[in-house]
């Protein structure tokens, strides 16, 4: 499972990029700023915009998570 290391938005809004603007320069959709809000994993074509825009890679702001696999110690307890 991937999931995000940071804030996305909190990061944006560090280097300039409230929401407001991100709106009204038509960086991201309502349901992408949505998706970010709720930890949702954006689209690849949206992800490039994030790590542009935060000057990053991927895996600056994405981390994978192993998903549990049946009869692990967590399952069988």
């Amino acid at each position: 499972m991937l999931k995000y290391k940071i804030d996305v938005i909190q990061a944006l809004k560090n280097i300039g990029y409230s929401t407001y603007k991100i709106r009204k320069e038509k960086i991201f959709t309502e349901a992408q700023l949505q998706q970010l809000r709720e930890n949702k994993l954006l689209t690849q074509e949206a992800l490039n915009k994030v790590c542009v825009l935060l000057n990053c890679q991927p895996g600056d702001i994405l981390e994978y998570i192993p998903d549990e696999t049946p009869g692990s110690p967590r399952e069988t307890e």
